[in-house]
């Protein structure tokens, strides 16, 4: 398998991972992840584990109307033949809007690992993309999640 395949393959992961946020599907979010996998969100709370990051999941879909993602993979570098990163922007649509808000924009980080020929997510980390001081900034990411 060359790399352009590798690197397709770790871009699905995380658009199954995206999809299911989208979905509000604590399951199908969780099963991506490895038993020792991570999850960093927004408010930089830290979830370890499938039971962890299942519970924390359920109970944030459950009492909050969570909006989609809107996102373009940025970059996906391969670490060996087992191990990856993928940098990705992201945006939101709030319930009720029809366009992104700059301030829930985000970089996004999602560390993934090949287990039994498969990959998973060890980490995946959400953070907030705000540029204090630098408005223009958060108009481009913005502009570009919007032509994505």
């Amino acid at each position: 398998m060359d790399n352009t395949e590798i690197k397709a393959e770790v871009i699905e992961l995380y658009q199954k991972l995206i999809h299911a946020w989208n979905d509000r599907n604590a399951e199908e979010m969780t099963e991506l992840y490895t038993e020792t996998g991570e999850q960093i969100g927004f408010d930089g709370s830290l979830l370890t584990g499938p039971d962890e990051i299942s519970a924390h999941l359920g109970d944030i879909f459950a009492k909050h109307p969570t909006p989609p993602f809107t996102s373009k993979v940025k970059d996906v570098r391969l670490l060996g033949g087992e191990s990856a990163v993928l940098r990705a922007i992201a945006g939101m649509v709030p319930p009720g809007n029809t366009e992104l808000d700059p301030q829930l924009n985000a970089h996004q980080t999602l560390m993934a690992v090949k287990i039994d020929h498969q990959w998973k997510v060890e980490l995946f980390q959400n953070t907030p993309a705000q540029y204090h001081g630098r408005p223009d900034l958060v108009e481009e990411m913005t502009e570009e999640l919007k032509n994505s």
